[in-house]
C-alpha cells in the first residue's frame, strides 16, 4: 500500500517504520524542517507541509490509506480544534477530492473522551462524555472521521507510553495519587493501527486501542519499585491531593475521571500485543534505571488516560 500519515509523530514514525518495514510504501507528513528530519532518519519519505493549509498539502503524494496522527502539542482546547477538527476537515476535503482518492482514513484519537464513569469498564459502545473542552473536540473529530466520504476509523488510544515516555522516576518517588491507568505501549498504538490497515478491518468503526491491564497506580508503583530494588513511594487519595489546592479546573476533571478501558474488540479483531501489561512495556525502562542509565527511562510524557 501507499500510505501518507499526517502529523506523525510519536505513533506515527513508529507506524512508518513498521509499515516501511513490511514493504509499503510511506510518508510521513510534519510542518517543521526537524520534523522531517526525524522522519527520514527513521527510514522513509517526509514531506512537508500543514494540515491546515490545503496548498501545502496538495504536495503529499496520492496515498491508498490516509493515517490522521497530528497532535496539538499539549496545548489548549482553541489549539486542539484548529489541528483536530479544522486539521482534519481539510485533510480529507483536500485527498477526497482527488482524482485518485484515498480508500482508507485512519484517525487516532484518545480514551480521553469517555470521560469519568467511576472506574467501570468502557468500550466502543460505551456513551462518550468528554470533561474538557479539548477532549470534547476529541470527540467532534471523530464524529468527523466516522462521516467523512472516506471511509473512516477512529483507534481510541489509551496512555501512550515507551521510549522517552515512561516516567518511571515520577512513579518511583512519589506520591502517587490513587486511581487506574489504562496504557498502550507505542509499539503497539502503532502496531495496531497498522494491523487494521493490512487486514482492512473496523471501516466505519471504533476500535479502543489499550493494553490487556488497566493498572491501579499504588499497585503499579509497587511493582515499579520492586523491580528498582528501591523503597515504595508515597501514596495519597485523591482527597489529599485535592486538598492541596493547586490543581488546575482542568486537571481537577482529570483526577476525578475513572475508568478501566476493555481491548476486547482489538483482541477479537486478531491482533496480538507485542506488550500485553506494563510488566512487559516497562521492561527496558527498569533495566536502564538499574543499569544507572536514567537518560533512558524518559520523562517527556504520560499515561493519563
Amino acid at each position: 500500500m501507499e500510505i501518507a500519515i499526517l502529523g506523525c509523530g510519536y505513533v506515527g514514525i513508529e507506524l512508518g517504520r513498521q509499515l516501511t518495514a513490511r514493504g509499503h510504501d510511506v510518508v510521513g507528513v510534519r510542518r517543521s524542517k526537524e520534523g522531517i528530519d526525524v522522519i527520514e532518519e527513521a527510514g522513509f519519505d517526509g514531506v512537508r507541509a500543514d494540515v491546515t493549509d490545503p496548498e501545502s498539502l496538495a504536495s503529499v503524494p496520492d496515498s491508498d490509506a490516509l493515517v490522521f496522527a497530528a497532535s496539538s502539542g499539549g496545548r489548549g482546547a482553541d489549539a486542539a480544534s484548529e489541528v483536530f477538527v479544522e486539521g482534519l476537515q481539510t485533510a480529507v476535503g483536500q485527498f477526497a477530492g482527488r482524482e485518485r482518492a484515498p480508500t482508507r482514513l485512519v484517525y487516532t484519537s484518545s480514551t480521553g473522551v469517555y470521560g469519568d464513569h467511576g472506574g467501570d469498564w468502557v468500550d466502543e459502545e460505551t456513551p462518550l462524555e468528554p470533561t474538557t473542552e479539548k477532549t470534547g473536540v476529541l470527540a467532534e473529530a471523530e464524529r468527523i472521521a466516522l462521516e467523512s466520504p472516506i471511509p473512516g476509523t477512529v483507534t481510541r488510544f489509551a496512555g501512550l507510553y515507551g521510549p522517552d515516555r515512561y516516567r518511571l522516576e515520577r512513579y518511583l518517588e512519589g506520591p502517587v495519587t490513587e486511581g487506574y491507568l489504562n496504557m498502550v505501549h507505542r509499539e503497539d498504538a502503532a502496531g495496531a493501527v497498522r494491523y487494521l490497515l493490512e487486514e482492512g478491518l473496523a471501516r466505519e468503526e471504533v476500535v479502543l486501542v489499550a493494553d490487556d491491564e488497566p493498572a491501579d497506580k499504588w499497585a503499579f508503583a509497587d511493582w515499579l519499585a520492586e523491580q528498582c530494588g528501591v523503597e515504595p513511594p508515597a501514596k495519597r487519595t485523591k482527597e489529599e491531593r485535592l486538598a492541596e489546592g493547586d490543581l488546575s479546573e482542568a486537571a481537577r476533571r482529570r483526577l476525578l475521571t475513572s475508568k478501566r478501558c476493555s481491548n476486547a474488540k482489538l483482541r477479537d479483531l486478531g491482533y496480538e500485543l507485542s506488550y500485553p501489561t506494563y510488566r512487559e512495556g516497562y521492561r527496558e525502562a527498569v533495566l536502564a534505571y538499574t543499569s544507572g542509565e536514567r537518560s533512558r527511562c524518559g520523562d517527556d510524557g504520560a499515561p493519563t488516560s
